[in-house]
């Protein structure tokens, strides 16, 4: 995360949902995992971006790419401007070894993509 990135929460729960970046007279979206959702555009066509995003993509399933170069469906557990912590998907068995992973923020599609 870049120090000139400006935090943007939801107004009605003040949660996170992303950042702003300014950039040049506009500025670019940005996701909670470091993903530009944007090109640079006006303050407020950022906003609104980010708040229709939401947070509802981070339950989604995803697909996190291991060292092999194959494709893995994971959840995402947790996510932070220091890491993004990914867990396999195991549809909710709760005798299921757990199998986490740790990515650098921030991810890149190379990295993780929606399933």
């Amino acid at each position: 995360m870049d120090a000139d990135w400006i935090e943007h929460r939801r107004s009605d729960d003040r949660e996170l949902v992303g950042w702003m970046k300014p950039v040049g007279d506009g500025f670019v979206a940005i996701d909670l995992l470091g993903r530009h959702r944007t090109e640079p555009v006006d303050w407020m066509v950022a906003e609104e971006t980010l708040d229709e995003l939401g947070l509802a993509y981070l339950a989604d399933p995803h697909e996190f790419r291991l060292d092999d170069g194959s494709w893995l469906r994971v959840r995402i557990a947790e996510v932070s401007p220091s890491a993004i912590r990914v867990k396999k998907d195991d549809w909710g068995d709760m005798t299921a070894t757990q199998v986490y992973y740790s990515l650098p923020f921030p991810i890149t599609e190379d990295q993780l993509r929606p399933l």
